[in-house]
């Protein structure tokens, strides 16, 4: 699975559960770097070697599943097990436009704002609820002394963190037929908003997790969710004094990227309705606790696919209530074709209005080309 090794072992505990049961197979998991992951499971889709389950991006099952390199897994019942208690923003993002589903969530992670309340505090400020708000209370931050008052974490200076505004803006990527949407008003408006964050607010463009962000003084922290339970290991002296909140909302309402992982079976296994049949296991709730459980006791917040499940996280209050209004507000990546070779490049594009070297409509215009040119 890509991921880390921690990640893996998670999981490997449901395959346990499995295994028990099954006792005639075998199920090892391995973790794959998500630096060559992609690389590694195209070569698999297109070599036809390789592993009988693979998970990564929530758009691979898409991306290789239109390469003849994974099975489609209506064909084995799965999605009908799980697709309605499913986040479906996310259920969205993993069907292909004709409604093939190559790969099933495996995991769910979103973005949150992570705060110090001391900070905060000291200056009076509530964690903002709105995009003025949260200017406000950069300025004030700043005036009370704050050097850094905000920074982002995954995917900073990408288009994940970009994805955010749009969607706070009212806008979206692509329309629903497919055609690349993201230089509208509202695209412009969250690109000159987002690049102000770097150009006139100071944050870093170069990365710092949340956890060193935090400890080193940043009021604010705009991350992942899986980070929730590596900010006190990671940084003890950090205990009591962050807490969690959901994105502040734009003028077109709350919005936030939902990532994760898919699970799905190459084309080549020669164990496909077995290998299909564990990925439903994976749904259970013996191994939903299982793999819950295993992370946390390495430091990883694993949220289940399956949204009910959301109040039992090893969680407290604040978190579990910020992770239930990130989901219910949020969205997975655009199942059209093309997107997932675009990224790169549309990456560029917002860059150069973050360093001063376009403006937001020409920079969208840009992006938009190298979107309809990938579409095929």
């Amino acid at each position: 699975m890509t991921g880390s090794e921690d990640e893996a072992l998670a999981v490997q505990k449901a395959a346990d559960l499995y295994t028990r049961s099954h006792p005639d197979v075998k199920i090892k998991v391995s973790a794959l770097s998500w630096d060559d992951g992609h690389a590694k499971v195209l070569a698999a889709a297109t070599s036809k070697t390789g592993p009988d389950i693979v998970s990564g991006g929530l758009s691979w099952g898409i991306e290789f599943g239109a390469l003849g390199g994974m099975v489609d897994l209506r064909e084995q019942g799965v999605p009908d097990a799980i697709q309605s208690k499913t986040q479906q923003g996310v259920w969205e993002s993993i069907t292909s436009r004709d409604g093939a589903v190559y790969g099933t969530p495996l995991d769910m992670t979103v973005y949150l704002t992570y705060y110090r309340k001391d900070l905060l505090e000291k200056s009076g400020i509530e964690p903002p609820k709105t995009w003025d708000e949260l200017t406000a209370a950069l300025g004030k931050l700043e005036a009370d002394g704050v050097k850094v008052p905000y920074s982002m974490d995954w995917g900073n200076v990408d288009w994940l963190q970009y994805f955010n505004f749009l969607r706070q803006a009212g806008g979206t990527l692509y329309t629903p037929d497919c055609e690349p949407a993201l230089n509208s008003d509202a695209g412009v408006t969250a690109l000159n908003f987002w690049a102000d964050l770097y150009r006139k607010h100071k944050a870093p463009t170069q990365t710092a997790e949340a956890p060193a962000a935090l400890a080193n003084g940043v009021a604010m922290v705009s991350g992942g969710s899986w980070q929730i339970k590596a900010i006190d290991t990671a940084q003890p002296k950090m205990k009591g004094k962050w807490a969690t909140a959901p994105l502040p909302a734009g003028p077109g309402g709350a919005g936030a990227f939902i990532g994760g992982r898919i699970v799905g079976v190459m084309s080549y296994s020669k164990h496909a309705a077995q290998a299909a049949d564990f990925i439903t296991s994976l749904y259970t709730p013996e191994a939903v606790k299982a793999i819950t459980d295993a992370a946390a006791t390495r430091g990883v917040l694993w949220i289940s696919p399956l949204t009910d499940n959301i109040g039992n996280l090893p969680a407290t209050s604040d978190q579990i209530e910020a992770i239930k209004a990130a989901f219910a507000s949020g969205y997975g990546p655009p199942n059209c074709s093309g997107w997932e070779t675009s990224q790169a490049e549309v990456t560029k594009k917002l860059q150069e209005v973050i360093y001063g070297k376009s403006d937001a409509k020409t920079a969208l215009d840009a992006a938009a080309k190298i979107m309809e040119q990938n579409a095929g």
